[in-house]
């Protein structure tokens, strides 16, 4: 398993890893690795697209979208009420 050395710490930031690693009763070796999977182990949240957005109604319910893409022209006109 690949390993990971983490230099230039700032001693507050050992300080809190030590503590929370007793709190959960854990090496701060093993603390470490939870915050990083804490972290970093989450789907990334990724953000609606402009059309989705819109089309959602809720800033602008009656929309007209023509978007272009380069020379890929999208229309949609798909207007409920």
């Amino acid at each position: 398993m690949p390993q990971l050395l983490v230099r230039n710490i700032e001693d507050s930031v050992i300080r809190k890893l030590r503590r929370r690693a007793a709190a959960h009763g854990v090496s701060v070796e093993e603390e470490h690795r939870r915050v990083l999977k804490e972290v970093l182990g989450k789907p990334d949240k990724k953000k609606s697209s402009l059309m989705k957005f819109l089309l959602a109604g809720k800033v602008a319910p009656k929309v007209e979208l023509e978007i272009s893409r380069g020379r890929k022209v999208e229309r949609h006109r798909d207007m409920k009420f």
